[in-house]
């Protein structure tokens, strides 16, 4: 379904090949790195995302409602007992009724990453 390659560059550098696109990763220079990338969490953000705009679009689409502009913001954080969370805020330029926004708000508990992420998915790690 999708595969990606790392390839460690310069200290923290990351560039990450993804089909025929080329991104990069980092770590801030408060944590040592060049800051020439999002930091491995702000990617893992970034997924959710876009996941989550695409599918809304896609079911707006099929329902002929009118988005607008979509906007995802995402906080990742760690609570006082360690517990990690994730803050999800969806807003959008087209006009809306409420039970719209509710289930938007309902499809996006069931984006396909939404569902990667909790459900713990399994990695497995080898040398090559």
């Amino acid at each position: 379904m999708a595969t990606v390659a790392v390839q460690s560059t310069h200290k923290y550098q990351q560039a990450i090949h993804a089909r025929h696109h080329q991104l990069s990763a980092d770590e801030s220079a408060a944590l040592g790195g060049d800051d020439q990338g999002p930091n491995p969490y702000e990617l893992l953000l970034s997924g959710l995302g876009a996941c989550t705009s695409i599918t809304l679009r896609m079911y707006a689409e099929r329902k002929g409602w009118s988005l607008g502009e979509i906007h995802v913001d995402l906080r990742f954080y760690r609570d006082e007992e360690g517990g990690e969370h994730i803050e999800r805020t969806l807003c959008c330029s087209g006009e809306l009724e409420v039970a719209q926004q509710e289930r938007l708000l309902e499809i996006a508990a069931k984006t396909p990453v939404t569902r990667t992420l909790l459900q713990g998915t399994a990695v497995a790690t080898q040398w090559k």
